[in-house]
């Protein structure tokens, strides 16, 4: 049988190799990242393969390892300003800022911990000590006050609320919205057309009391024409337009 190996939990892969740095005493500005990749490929080696999640992340930095340990055997590439760049720069900036924010939440945690020892006592002061006020001398707070200056502290007050009146909008009434149905719109229409039989369009819309009730009728007209229920028409261009119902010869042609 043989013998169980306990590893260590890590947080993720930068935690791991923050652990690989530590233990060995590395520079984390001077990585030796063979070293480091084979421990870190020998720990993913041990670890349980059950949270694909979990194990993907680590794969995902052992492909990192290993990618920047195949550039640091390739001559070095030089940027635009000439400078030789060092493969293992992102991932010390990435570890970096990994150990700043872990060392932060060890902080935040001793903090949370001191703070659960703080007690204190509610206050409990008698009724008579909580009713106490100040007592206010008349004399004193009224001394030095006048009419007129009182008349000119009333004048101030009533002259800013006058400020925040706006003098045009203060004289609009009340805007009401005008109900229009287009169900209802339409039944008048075709009742109009039913006892006129013909009649004009422009009669129409002028007997109408508002816009929104002109554009409405004008609205119904259309869908009752597309229904079949009304015709119009035009004897000469910019002429007066007709509108003539058609419910009678719909019903004799349902008839027939």
């Amino acid at each position: 049988m043989g013998i169980p190996v306990k590893l260590p939990v890590f947080e993720g892969p930068l935690d791991l190799l923050l652990h690989l740095i530590d233990k060995n005493k590395i520079d984390i500005y001077d990585i030796p990242i063979v070293e480091v990749t084979d421990q870190y490929l020998a720990y993913v080696r041990q670890m349980n393969h059950e949270d694909l999640d979990v194990m993907s992340e680590f794969m995902v930095m052992a492909a990192t390892l290993i990618d920047i340990k195949c550039r640091m055997l390739l001559p070095k590439e030089v940027n635009e300003d000439g400078e030789e760049e060092d493969p293992r720069d992102e991932l010390v900036q990435q570890l970096l800022e990994y150990k700043m924010y872990k060392y932060m939440s060890y902080e935040l945690r001793d903090r949370m911990a001191e703070a659960c020892k703080l007690v204190y006592k509610k206050q409990n002061l008698p009724k008579e000590v909580l009713r106490y006020r100040v007592p206010v001398e008349t004399d004193k707070l009224l001394d030095g006050l006048t009419l007129e200056k009182l008349n000119d502290i009333f004048r101030s007050i009533i002259r800013k609320q006058e400020d925040k009146i706006d003098p045009i909008r203060s004289k609009f009434g009340q805007i009401e919205q005008e109900e229009v149905s287009m169900s209802d719109k339409m039944t008048y229409v075709e009742q109009f057309a039913l006892k006129q039989r013909r009649f004009s369009f422009r009669s129409l819309l002028e007997s109408q009391c508002s816009k929104t009730q002109v554009i409405v009728t004008f609205l119904a007209i259309l869908e009752l024409m597309k229904t079949g229920k009304i015709s119009i028409s035009q004897k000469e261009i910019f002429g007066d337009i007709e509108i003539e119902s058609l419910e009678t010869e719909n019903r004799e042609g349902q008839e027939g």
